[in-house]
């Protein structure tokens, strides 16, 4: 049977416009071109310093079709908060308040406005460009950066665990969060058009391998995120309310795989690779709980 391609995403308008400043097969640029896509031209964006604004341009100049305004790395929430506000005053209730931020903008610096913003439930889409550590800065490890990968402050590999975003933003309680990847369009296309129709604080954490900071091919961005999403480094979820929990895809491959296409993970031996795998396996054993407890609740 055939099936109808995605020209309809931006074919005709393109939401991020060609001749921006991302890297050479750059999984950011490719993702957030969906998510605008998804989105659609009644919207603002609010980026803070990271890739995704170097790839927006410097002001007043800027790659994406909707307005974009630059705050300081940690004022995102406050400023989208503020932005909502000022919307809401004027009538304009429709036009979607999208924030675009990494996880250095995200996991650490931005962490308490974030926070702040998701307890009083602020009305935006709030959305985490992933790639793990701050990568347009000499790929130093973040509290996004998993254990053991070697960043530019971690020589040796990082010696603590990734935080799991996703579940603190959920214990907030706040209406939708959610983990998505560009190496699975469709699932990410249906969230960012789920959380565009709810009202509330959204969040969304999107993987995006850097091809240098990583050190993997420059054509290996979508296979490295299709295989984070396979062997359960970077499992693909939503939970609604704090609560009713959903696993998208399933685990299938064993974490040796994702860890060999990546330069920052090359000096590990076989009890570390072990580690990680128990790890990720434990995780995911609570998350299938969660997600069956959620399935239990809902029957």
């Amino acid at each position: 049977m055939r099936t109808t391609p995605m020209r309809d995403l931006d074919a005709d308008t393109p939401m991020l416009c060609a001749g921006h400043a991302a890297c050479p097969g750059c999984i950011d640029a490719l993702s957030v071109r969906h998510v605008l896509a998804a989105i659609g031209p009644n919207a603002v964006a609010v980026i803070p310093p990271s890739c995704m604004a170097i790839i927006a341009g410097p002001q007043p100049y800027s790659s994406l079709k909707i307005p974009v305004y630059q705050p300081t790395l940690e004022a995102s929430a406050a400023a989208a908060s503020g932005l909502r506000r000022a919307l809401d005053a004027q009538g304009k209730r429709d036009t979607l308040v999208l924030v675009l931020a990494g996880d250095g903008g995200t996991y650490d610096i931005g962490f308490q406005c974030l926070s702040s913003a998701a307890e009083r439930n602020e009305d935006f889409l709030y959305i985490c460009l992933d790639n793990e550590g701050y990568m347009n800065t000499g790929a130093q490890k973040s509290s996004s950066t998993p254990l053991y990968a070697k960043t530019g402050s971690t020589p040796a590999g990082k010696l603590t665990r990734k935080k799991n975003l996703t579940e603190i933003m959920a214990a907030h309680g706040v209406p939708y969060v959610a983990t998505a990847s560009a190496g699975h369009l469709a699932d990410l296309r249906r969230k960012v058009t789920k959380a565009r129709a709810l009202r509330g604080t959204r969040i969304l954490t999107l993987l995006i391998p850097c091809l240098d900071g990583w050190g993997i091919a420059d054509d290996m961005g979508l296979a490295a995120a299709r295989l984070a999403v396979e062997t359960g480094a970077f499992p693909l979820v939503e939970i609604e309310d704090g609560e009713r929990c959903t696993i998208n895809a399933a685990k299938t491959r064993p974490i040796a795989e994702y860890l060999a296409v990546q330069r920052r993970y090359r000096h590990l031996g076989a009890d570390q690779v072990a580690a990680l795998q128990a790890e990720i396996d434990a995780g995911w054993a609570r998350l299938e709980h969660r997600a069956a407890a959620s399935a239990a609740a809902a029957a």
